[in-house]
């Protein structure tokens, strides 16, 4: 069964580029990254741009609307994801689990619809 993990961390506490502590992190994903493709447990997966270039959009009455940004009523915001082809809800959370950024924000593990 597929899942996906979403990944949500606070900008302001994320690590900042060329920094000693974004190196590390991104030394855990790079890590994390190929232990799962080894293990054929990796989907797919891509880091987003910062949520200062999120555009929301709203079909009301017919016509589309957008606003910049996703206006969350929290200070976490979807930083990335994987999709990871797993046995079971546990096996996903223990992948989960170990996403760099589960240290100081946090994944949302969800089983992703089939349509037969």
């Amino acid at each position: 069964m597929k899942y996906m993990c979403l990944i949500y961390g606070d900008e302001a506490n994320h690590p900042q580029p060329n920094t000693p502590e974004m190196g590390q992190l991104m030394e855990g994903y790079m890590a994390f990254t190929k232990d799962i493709r080894e293990k054929n447990v990796m989907v797919a997966g891509d880091p987003l741009e910062p949520i200062a270039t999120a555009t929301t959009v709203r079909v009301r009455g017919g016509r589309t609307e957008t606003t910049d940004g996703p206006f969350a009523e929290t200070k976490e915001q979807l930083g990335g994801y994987y999709i990871l082809d797993c046995k079971d809800l546990d096996e996903a959370i223990a992948y989960a689990a170990r996403i760099p950024t589960a240290a100081f924000g946090s994944i949302e593990v969800r089983p992703i619809m089939v349509f037969d």
